[in-house]
């Protein structure tokens, strides 16, 4: 059994100041996406960037204390790319790929646009290019056989059911139609698949927060990270988790066991 976890940190060594660490070993992921790490290499010590049982591999944004994504693993792939070629996921360190001989595993961070329309732009502008490549990872799966499973917060939620207050975000990035209709995009016509909805179709599921008010304290949050994989894997999702019982940033980790071997 492979155990994938995907986390927003909202900074790893904030993360691991609030107990991130003792949990990983506890919980036993063989693989854990990470985005919004906030760092720089030179800013992380080895307990940070090889915490024993996992080497860590990272993608670093250009501009200091913001974005970036890795990924912690126990069994080292056969390669580790950065980047799409595309400089607004490049510069902001978005992406991180690791290749197995059978699976690919990719942390994914998207932007949010809840700052403002200009960013809001951007947003649409990366989704635009960010399906393409989506394309691209499908087509070589119908080819070759090769799994793909892409986590990370995309910051979007996709129906109704995947927040707590959707009539009033209808309005709000996040949770806009055309942002919707892109995720749809993904799963309909592209053919990926929300792992964790295949598994767990009920209410008040949700993987972030709002530090405002008591989002937290009254669970009113959003399920704006995923595990997406092409429908091989997919269908050999077991076990999935949103863990909950500690709070190592404003996401709660998302776990999927898969019945396969790397």
């Amino acid at each position: 059994m492979l155990r994938v976890t995907s986390l927003n940190v909202n900074g790893l060594r904030s993360a691991f100041r609030k107990g991130l660490y003792p949990w990983m070993q506890e919980h036993g992921a063989d693989i854990i996406c990470l985005q919004e790490v906030k760092a720089h290499e030179a800013d992380l010590d080895r307990e940070l960037t090889h915490p024993e049982p996992y080497e860590g591999h990272f993608h670093f944004a250009q501009r200091k204390g913001y974005s970036g994504v890795g990924l912690y693993v126990r069994q080292n792939p056969q390669s580790v790319f950065t980047g799409l070629g595309m400089p607004f996921f490049d510069d902001e360190g978005r992406i991180i790929t690791a290749r197995w001989q059978n699976l690919t595993v990719i942390s994914a961070y998207l932007p949010s646009g809840s700052s403002g329309d200009e960013r809001q732009a951007v947003k649409m502008q990366c989704l635009d290019t960010f399906a393409p490549w989506l394309e691209s990872l499908m087509k070589n799966h119908r080819e070759t056989g090769h799994e793909f499973i892409i986590c990370g917060d995309w910051n979007i939620a996709h129906k109704e059911i995947d927040l707590k207050n959707w009539r009033g975000n209808r309005k709000n990035s996040g949770f806009l139609p055309e942002e919707r209709q892109w995720l749809t995009k993904v799963f309909d016509e592209i053919g990926f698949v929300d792992v964790f909805r295949a598994l767990e179709p009920g209410e008040d599921q949700f993987t972030w927060w709002s530090n405002r008010g008591q989002a937290w304290a009254k669970n009113v949050g959003w399920r704006i990270d995923y595990q997406i994989a092409t429908p091989g894997v997919a269908q050999k999702a077991r076990h999935v988790e949103i863990y909950k019982a500690q709070r190592f940033s404003d996401h709660a980790p998302l776990s999927i066991d898969y019945d396969i071997t790397l």
